[in-house]
């Protein structure tokens, strides 16, 4: 289970929902709906944390809600 915040937002620019995941560092995602955005941005941070893993990087311990969220 995910425990890292996730924000999401509608992105003109893009026509898409983009998921973001500020702790990890280049961790993102989109969708053509918020439920497709938030599902590729779970797939995304498993792949972001196993690459930091291989690469035996430090993984970011989640702090739940951040401040300008």
């Amino acid at each position: 289970m995910n425990k890292y915040e996730i924000i999401i937002y509608w992105s003109e620019e893009d026509s898409a929902y983009i998921a973001e995941v500020p702790e990890l560092p280049g961790c993102a995602a989109d969708g053509e709906t918020y439920q497709q955005a938030l599902g590729n941005a779970e797939v995304v941070i498993k792949e972001w944390i196993e690459t930091a893993e291989e690469l035996g990087r430090p993984i970011p311990i989640p702090r739940g809600k951040l401040m300008y969220a």
